[in-house]
């Protein structure tokens, strides 16, 4: 979808000011409140905007450690590992990737011990051959959009 301008104004301001009032937004940028309110709508039905929550840290919920973890499946069985990892409390994102494995895990654990725990559960998940893990050491670039909304605006995204 294109986003233009406007667009990438209100998405700085979403990502930097999230608590933030639709009104407030509206006299921020300059615009009426029903053409922020049009655009907000359209960004959301588009799929750009997904969510409203607020972000939570494992760390200060408990678990500091983070781990990325490979998971080999047995052909055929991606779809029921897949559904049996949504189960595991500790794993907050996971992907099918290309290379080396069929998955790629993000968990999170109290410490190491608590990360070989949930790294022998997902062992024993059937359909799982074997896992190869990764403990991040520190966060180099945190998540972050804004950059990209920027340079989308610009026109130099494409």
């Amino acid at each position: 979808m294109a986003v233009d301008e406007l667009d990438t104004r209100i998405l700085r301001l979403l990502l930097e000011q999230p608590r933030t009032s639709v009104r407030e937004y509206a006299r921020v940028l300059g615009v009426a409140r029903g053409t922020l309110q049009a655009r907000l709508d359209r960004l959301e039905r588009d799929g750009v905007i997904t969510g409203t929550g607020p972000s939570l840290s494992p760390a200060a919920l408990g678990h500091p450690v983070l781990a990325f973890v490979h998971i080999e499946v047995t052909q055929g069985h991606l779809d029921d590992v897949g559904d049996a990892l949504a189960a595991v409390p500790e794993i907050v994102e996971a992907f099918s990737i290309t290379g080396g494995g069929d998955l790629l895990t993000r968990v999170v654990a109290r410490d190491n011990a608590h990360l070989e725990d949930v790294i022998q559960k997902l062992i024993s998940l059937p359909g799982v051959v074997r896992t190869r893990t990764e403990v991040a050491l520190r966060e180099r670039v945190p998540h972050r959009l804004l950059p990209l909304v920027e340079e989308i605006g610009r026109g130099t995204g494409k």
